[in-house]
């Protein structure tokens, strides 16, 4: 078994598709195919099913490719100590980062660590806190902003708490409640919802609050965009809950209502996870995304 291949391995993993892991992994299709062939020859046992249409792994295939990501990640974090007892902090960190942050900005965050770190390759995935929160414990990431307001799966992950602000219910400026500073959330029971995909977190907590108010939110769109929400909003389409910062930056109008009975806060948080040994340029990130936000 070779490093190579696991890093072949892997690449397939994620892309699902033998030409763009080959191209990701800087080998012709045909070799990457080869050595694949070669490592299940070597295991006795098939890696990835080759019988349907779009690639998959097969169960072994699935379980190796969980150990290689720790493996790998190890492999690389020694090749860049080394890189830097030579002076030289290098390679790949990759962050993720929820949908709808709130009010931190990540591009102060990226810009001053580039120009600090310009060897460093920075990649960036926006997802679902929990989506994130798996890829973390999966070693996919190495470290993520996400969202915890409602209590999410964050077992073996390190957190620290960054930020916070009210969710808020954002109107159409025609509605009837648009004039009022506060809305209940039971107020809204007979709206029709604009709401994120199912899994966000904001999602989650509204529905959970509105259980308790005795009724359930009838969603009329499903959306992974803030601006998109506060579009459909402000069509007077229907009425949705978001971060205070969201509804009332720049974008389509959209009247604005302190959320009560019962007040939701959404909570952003530093993610990282335990035990990982963070490669050096990591390990740089986490400590000035740190700072950074400490000072904001």
């Amino acid at each position: 078994m070779e490093f190579r291949q696991l890093r072949y391995l892997v690449a397939l993993a994620d892309e699902r598709h033998f030409t763009r892991a080959a191209a990701r992994s800087h080998v012709a299709q045909p070799a990457l195919s080869q050595q694949l062939r070669k490592l299940e020859d070597e295991l006795g046992l098939p890696l990835v099913d080759r019988t349907t249409r779009r690639v998959a792994l097969t169960e072994a295939g699935e379980l190796l490719v969980a150990r290689a990501r720790r493996v790998l990640a190890e492999l690389d974090a020694a090749g860049a100590e080394l890189q830097q007892v030579s002076g030289l902090l290098a390679g790949r960190v990759t962050i993720g980062l929820t949908q709808t942050p709130g009010p931190l900005d990540l591009l102060p965050l990226l810009a001053d660590f580039h120009a600090r770190f310009p060897a460093v390759e920075l990649a960036v995935r926006e997802d679902l806190s929990t989506t994130l929160a798996a890829q973390l414990r999966a070693d996919e990431l190495d470290v993520a902003l996400l969202s915890t307001v409602a209590r999410g799966d964050l077992e073996g992950l390190g957190v620290r708490p960054l930020a916070h602000e009210r969710l808020v219910a954002a109107l159409p400026p025609a509605h009837r409640l648009a004039g009022r500073r506060r809305v209940a959330l039971a107020d809204l029971r007979d709206e029709r919802f604009v709401a994120f995909t199912p899994g966000a977190t904001i999602r989650e907590a509204v529905a959970a609050a509105a259980l308790a108010a005795g009724f359930a939110p009838r969603i009329a769109f499903e959306t992974r965009e803030v601006a998109r929400t506060r579009a459909i909003v402000a069509a007077g389409l229907g009425v949705a809950v978001l971060p205070r910062s969201d509804a009332l930056a720049p974008g389509p109008q959209v009247a604005v209502a302190e959320l009560v009975r019962p007040a939701l806060t959404h909570r952003i948080a530093l993610a990282w996870r335990e035990g990982r040994h963070h490669s050096p340029a990591a390990r740089a990130l986490l400590e000035q995304a740190r700072t950074t936000y400490a000072r904001g």
